[in-house]
């Protein structure tokens, strides 16, 4: 397996931040330990008006996925630190530094990604020959990004060749090149000629189109580069500004010039303007600017103050010292840079690296092998790309809970699935737009108002009009999101529902039991929860839905259980769990799983005929190859058990419970099993990367039901 990967660019501001969280990402899916390091660091703020601050690039990379690493261990000097040793004669001494702090980091981890510096101003020159010399003596391949902005095909064309031939008369081993941020009229002409005149016939290239919103500055960034004053809308903070307007000219006329994303800067005193800024923001017809920034160090009298109390949720508003001529000038150089906080750009930087370019390919470029061990973020971004693999649509029945719009956003950035919202609409339109979300592919629809309504109706009354139901009350059901949604499964309007951010789980699989039932052959639906353990993933079933199973349906849960693992990459071997081993012990709870494994093991020849099951076994022998080679010697299955069935409710969800935070375990789940089509319930505890993988989760589930796995 190949240890380490240089990203280099042409030159700055080449969106190498935005390849660098790509790669990383398709690292982590195949290798368990990865770090990150940079050689060299800028050590200061774009600015000279505020203090200090990390370096950028390492505090996204280490925050996004969690490295376990001090921020000190992820460089070896700052650009100040660099150039003073270049200047004096010893740049080997440099180089011995960053190799030395390097080799700390490679003897820690599997994989180390490496991101080069970029000079600025006048020791730009130095960028090309130090990168060069670092990466070939870190033995590090090179993956290039070139910087196609603003640039017809010609320049870019140079510009890469230039490299290009520069790389290989050093001895670089450059494996691809990424062409950023390119227009798209320009994207097959110029890997046209990069392939045809320059590059190596195993070398691969990729182009990514630009997109405006990864330049586009948070009101926070700003905030925190010009040390402003947030005088209201703190938690509004995360909005982008896709331009800037000094409201210097008549009311009438401003209105005319600024736009949706507009950040509007005025003197303080302006009261006019920021009154009619506020009142445009709760207009349906007006665009939705960014934010105010109060210039002068002048804040509105009292009186204003007051009003503004009233809409201050709407958008941010800052004050700096600034005049406003000194404000725009500051913005007009800011370099808007991926934070990592900022989850809406990195999952498009993210979307966009993902679409254009052949990450398997790249992958096996890099990495010759790929680790037999699965981490909890190897297992997470695995369900991200299965489902990407054959797009389901998905039908989110709560749609004005602000956790299901930021993480229906992340879906459809990352191309993931195709969502229906369900709920009334101008409630939900209202809140996407106060937290400026970008939702324009979802599908929103209100039930009451719906074209499906009276069809839904019909078919669920003579569904249930056996069971007493009446035309009114089949009406009332319908206009319930729950069963509206579960409805649009049946139907084949969506292909799978995940719900219960708001609602209870009987109010998530009520419906589900009424409307779309269970398989042929499942008396019981059941659930399991997918353990991600540090180095592996267990599957536990039932641990959320049935109290005490009959050995029937303990048996039904363990087959489900082991084909739900199969879906998603766990192979399964199933331990039927009991407080005896074997023929240790007896009694009631005993004889259930006994009979449940006499039950399962008739099945398996028709519905899984290769299946290794065993019961009753206890957890120490099942996950323990010393515990089973005392316990149960001649068993396939203990000590190689990777899907685990409780006797009950009692003990499985407690079990799993006190895996999760006794040994720090990622529980995902309940993931629901045996029924007819995929709905799946959340907890009204969830966060957004719970619904994120859930409704992953449920788009695999409605591929494998198509049988597109």
């Amino acid at each position: 397996m190949g240890k380490n990967l240089y990203i280099t660019a042409t030159e700055a501001r080449s969106g190498k931040s935005a390849i660098a969280l790509g790669v990383m990402e398709m690292l982590i899916r195949n290798i368990d330990r990865v770090g990150f390091f940079r050689p060299i660091i800028s050590g200061r703020s774009t600015s000279d008006i505020c203090e200090l601050y990390k370096d950028n690039d390492i505090d996204l990379i280490s925050t996004h996925f969690h490295l376990e690493l001090e921020y000190d261990e992820m460089y070896a000097y700052t650009e100040e630190e660099a150039l003073h040793l270049i200047s004096i004669g010893k740049q080997a001494e440099l180089i011995d530094g960053i190799l030395a702090k390097y080799n700390q980091m490679a003897e820690r981890f599997d994989f180390v990604l490496c991101e080069g510096y970029e000079f600025s101003g006048s020791s730009a020159s130095f960028d090309f020959d130090l990168n060069a010399e670092i990466s070939n003596n870190m033995g590090c391949p090179v993956l290039l990004v070139a910087n196609a902005h603003k640039k017809d095909s010609t320049k870019t064309f140079r510009s890469i060749k230039m490299y290009m031939e520069s790389f290989d008369e050093m001895g670089c081993d450059v494996i691809a090149t990424i062409v950023n941020r390119m227009s798209q009229d320009n994207s097959k002409e110029i890997i046209k000629q990069l392939e045809t005149n320059i590059l190596k016939e195993d070398h691969l290239t990729y182009a990514i189109p630009d997109d405006p919103s990864l330049g586009n500055p948070t009101i926070d960034e700003i905030a925190t580069l010009m040390c402003a004053d947030v005088i209201y809308g703190e938690d509004q903070l995360d909005h982008h500004a896709s331009s800037y307007i000094v409201a210097a000219m008549h009311l009438q006329n401003f209105l005319e010039w600024y736009e949706h994303g507009t950040l509007v800067i005025t003197p303080g005193d302006r009261a006019d303007v920021i009154v009619s800024c506020l009142s445009a923001a709760t207009s349906s017809t007006m665009p939705h600017i960014s934010g105010i920034l109060l210039t002068g160090g002048i804040k509105p009298e009292p009186q204003v103050l007051k009003l503004l109390e009233g809409f201050y949720k709407r958008i941010p508003i800052l004050s700096v010292k600034e005049d406003t001529f000194q404000a725009a000038r500051i913005l007009d150089n800011l370099h808007a840079v991926i934070s990592p906080n900022d989850k809406r750009k990195i999952f498009t930087a993210l979307g966009a690296f993902e679409r254009n370019v052949d990450v398997a390919r790249l992958s096996d470029k890099i990495i010759s092998s790929q680790s037999t061990i699965v981490t909890p973020k190897m297992f997470e971004y695995g369900l991200i790309q299965t489902a990407k693999t054959n797009k389901q649509k998905i039908v989110l029945p709560e749609g004005e809970d602000e956790r299901i719009l930021k993480a229906s956003e992340i879906l459809l950035k990352r191309d993931v699935v195709d969502l229906i919202l369900l709920g009334d609409e101008n409630v939900i339109k209202e809140k996407i737009s106060h937290m400026g979300l970008i939702l324009d592919k979802a599908e929103i629809i209100d039930p009451s108002t719906s074209k499906y309504y009276d069809d839904y109706v019909k078919e669920y009354f003579d569904l249930r009009k056996k069971k007493g139901i009446s035309l009114e009350m089949a009406h009332d059901s319908i206009r319930d999101v729950s069963f509206f949604g579960t409805m649009m499964v049946r139907k084949g309007h969506a292909d799978g529902m995940v719900s219960g951010a708001v609602h209870t789980t009987s109010a998530t699989i009520r419906p589900a039991f009424e409307v779309i039932k269970t398989k042929p052959g499942c008396s019981v639906v059941s659930s399991v929860f997918f353990m991600c353990l540090a180095d592996k993933v267990l599957v536990y079933g039932d641990c959320a839905v049935n109290p005490n199973p009959k050995a029937n349906q303990l048996a039904e849960i363990a087959i489900s259980s082991a084909l739900t693992a199969k879906t998603f990459g766990v192979e399964p071997i199933v331990a039927m769990l009991s407080y005896s081993t074997g023929e240790s012990g007896s009694g009631e709870d005993v004889d259930i799983v006994k009979a449940a494994t006499k039950i399962a093991k008739d099945k398996l020849p028709e519905v899984f005929p290769d299946l290794l099951l065993e019961g009753p076994i206890q957890y120490d022998a099942a996950v323990d190859k010393k515990v089973a080679a005392t316990k149960m010697p001649d068993s396939q299955v203990a000590g190689k058990a990777t899907v685990f069935i409780f006797p009950d409710l009692n003990t499985g969800n407690n079990t799993y419970k006190a895996v999760q935070r006794s040994a720090g375990a990622v529980a995902i789940g309940p993931v629901l099993q045996g029924l007819n089509k995929p709905v799946n319930d959340l907890s009204r505890g969830c966060l957004i990367p719970d619904v994120v993988n859930t409704v992953a989760i449920t788009a695999i589930q409605a591929q494998a039901e198509k049988g597109l796995l």
